[in-house]
């Protein structure tokens, strides 16, 4: 048996550092979806504009090349409009490093695990740590050749990465491709026109401190009325003074609208964002601001009653309540989501299946314990070769998503997550806790057994049980107890279960009839058989 890897300490997670909210413009006038559009639209070329501009320049960028972007594009908008516009720009372009560091890394795990495998004869058989040769020959030889072109694309891809050089479609490159497949995208040329021009329109506004209701280019007053200030090209269509366009709709952010109404009622920074729905036809503005980090609670505190362990799966969350002792307490539970279906119908799923988790743990006063899961490196197509279906399984699985959403969930009801390292977690749990734990009224999974392995690696306890000595070192020399009892728990002397000995004319010694008897044992001061008292003369 190999080394174990190093398991790391378990931490609370930090909690979110912004807040999102957002409401229908219902009662748009079709005057006021024109606006939107033309003013969307223009400020959509300025961003693409710029975000040329910007990915040329690429690692050479300094102050001076933002502030001349900057000028240009005041020009043609406004000033404020220009500092959305190149902040939006930097975001975008920082977000695309991200992306290619990742591909870089998925390329050379992918490398890797081509060339273990061709180091290994054909045919030969894998290990669960490691998997083996290659079935075939003509398996062997086409995977000699994709590893060849995985190494030039890493290469191209690192020469990119030294040059400060991105690839970022306006738009989302999804959409783009299905321009040319309609057919399978299940979509009209008309259709997919519209969706293409409200993704890469701009209608979006950072806050301003200071300045009335915290924004001055997408302005929203406490009673719900929503004003844009016009680029320069488009004043003439305003309808307000000092060149705003006053729209029929108004909103009132049911979800966290006091926070919001408070904020802008103080003059406080925040950030709006206007954007079409083109399948449902409706227009929403999105309402964000910055909050301050919480205060992390120290991981003892968040223990100290126990914790509710938590197993991620591809259709469920599986969770178990532990006390601080590490021992399960009640009956398991499970919440399920479907990931089938287009992305909100998956988001409103695993949204649903957190907040049932969140007032079970709520309803309990306790905390949260999870994996903190990462299949960058298991999610590659060349270490699972042709399975196929785990494949599409670790790489279905929501965990960034599922555990940004849990965070920023559990803060609003004042719970803290609390993240473990995910090793061996599913293996000792199935092997120390499954079999323990499963009664004739209760078929413990191996899943649940795995949360309780989670729940106890955020507690502190070891996850694996004192195995069994060999049968000539137990105590009881058969059926050795392998959770001892405390020294103060009751009942602890009391009569073992008959077990016969072998077929012989007697039983052993300490398994007859006087098992239970204190008098009848081996034991320093007592008898090993009763006595009869000695007639008298």
């Amino acid at each position: 048996m190999g080394e174990l890897r190093p398991i790391d300490t378990p931490f609370v997670v930090v909690g979110p550092s912004g807040v999102a909210i957002r409401d229908r413009l219902k009662g748009l006038t079709s005057e006021d979806e024109e606006v939107l559009r033309l003013v969307g639209d223009h400020l959509g070329r300025l961003a693409g504009k710029d975000l040329k501009a910007r990915c040329v320049t690429g690692l050479d960028h300094d102050s001076d090349a933002w502030a001349e972007r900057k000028r240009a594009l005041t020009l043609e908008s406004s000033s404020r409009w220009a500092g959305s516009i190149t902040k939006a720009t930097h975001d975008q372009w920082a977000l695309s490093r991200r992306a290619q560091l990742a591909h870089i890394q998925g390329l050379e795990a992918g490398i890797k695990m081509i060339a273990q495998r061709l180091s290994l004869p054909v045919g030969e058989k894998g290990s669960r740590r490691a998997p083996g040769g290659y079935r075939t020959a003509q398996e062997r030889f086409v995977k000699i050749r994709r590893l060849r072109v995985l190494q030039d694309r890493l290469e191209r891809e690192r020469n990119d990465r030294a040059a400060g050089r991105v690839r970022v479609v306006r738009g989302g490159k999804r959409l783009l491709r299905n321009r040319n497949h309609l057919d399978a995208a299940q979509l009209t040329e008309a259709e997919w026109r519209r969706r293409w021009e409200a993704e890469r329109r701009f209608l979006q506004a950072d806050g301003e401190s200071g300045k009335r209701h915290g924004n001055e280019t997408i302005r929203v007053t406490p009673g719900g009325e929503v004003s844009v200030k016009l680029p320069a090209p488009l004043a003439h269509l305003a309808n307000a003074k000092h060149g705003r366009y006053v729209l029929a709709a108004t909103v009132s952010f049911p979800h966290r609208g006091d926070a919001w109404r408070d904020r802008i009622t103080a003059n406080r920074a925040v950030a709006y964002r206007i954007h079409e729905d083109v399948d449902r036809r409706r227009w929403y503005v999105t309402a964000s601001w910055t909050i301050p980090a919480a205060r992390i609670m120290p991981l003892a505190t968040a223990t100290v009653n126990g914790i509710i362990g938590v197993d991620t799966n591809a259709d469920h969350l599986a969770a178990w309540r532990l006390d601080e002792h590490g021992n399960p307490v009640g009956e398991p539970r499970r919440f399920s989501y479907d990931l089938s279906g287009n992305a909100d119908h998956r988001d409103a799923q695993v949204r649903h299946a957190l907040i049932r988790l969140l007032h079970w743990a709520k309803r309990h006063g306790l905390n949260i314990a999870i994996e903190d899961l990462d299949f960058a490196a298991q999610s590659t197509r060349e270490k699972h070769g042709r399975r196929k279906r785990f494949r599409k399984l670790i790489s279905g699985m929501p965990v960034a998503k599922l555990r940004s959403r849990l965070v920023s969930m559990a803060a609003e009801l004042g719970i803290t997550i609390v993240a473990v390292d995910p090793a061996y977690t599913s293996k000792w749990g199935a092997q120390h806790w499954q079999r323990p734990l499963t009664s004739t009224n209760r078929k413990t999974t191996r899943h649940d057994a795995a949360s309780v392995a989670i729940g106890r690696r955020a507690l502190g306890h070891p996850i694996r049980r004192r195995t069994t000595p060999p049968p000539d070192d137990q105590s009881d020399r058969r059926g050795h107890r392998s959770a001892q009892a405390e020294p103060g728990a009751r009942e602890r002397e009391g009569t073992r279960p008959h077990i016969p000995g072998p077929r012989t004319r007697s039983d052993e010694a300490g398994r007859g009839a006087n098992a239970g008897n204190q008098c009848a044992q081996h034991r320093s001061g007592h008898t090993t058989e009763p006595v009869q008292p000695m007639l008298s003369l």
